[in-house]
């Protein structure tokens, strides 16, 4: 390479730098990410269901925490932060799921807890009935 350098004249050789400048210039703007939208877009319906799951009564915490990581997020796209914005995006949505199964699963327990109280109202009522033959 260098022995290539050297035979090269001055003039041919400065072109050859400005075209590998060129190209170095080039490949570093065609690769600048673009804005995780498909990210951006799944955090967002996934705080959407955690919302109509009823999240903000069950799991209100959980659901802050990710519309507050949706909003760092939207930010750092206004600020050309990509990278940043996608992995905020990814944990709003993280977030938001865990949000709605909390949700889900404070919604189970109240379930199994009044099918409890059926079943020992049922029980009761069998005994009195029972009692009174």
């Amino acid at each position: 390479m260098y022995q290539l350098i050297r035979k090269m004249s001055g003039g041919r050789l400065r072109a050859a730098l400005g075209l590998v400048m060129a190209m170095a210039l080039t490949s570093a703007c065609a690769t600048a990410p673009m804005a995780p939208t498909a990210a951006l877009a799944a955090a967002n319906k996934a705080i959407d269901s955690a919302e109509q799951a009823g999240a903000r009564q069950h799991a209100g915490a959980e659901l802050d925490e990710a519309q507050q990581k949706m909003t760092l997020a939207e930010r750092s796209v206004r600020n050309e932060q990509m990278i940043e914005a996608e992995r905020l995006a990814q944990e709003a949505m993280i977030m938001a799921e865990l949000a709605s199964a909390r949700t889900e699963s404070a919604k189970a327990v109240a379930i199994n807890r009044e099918m409890r109280r059926s079943v020992d109202a049922l029980t009761e009522e069998l005994q009195r009935t029972g009692d009174q033959r």
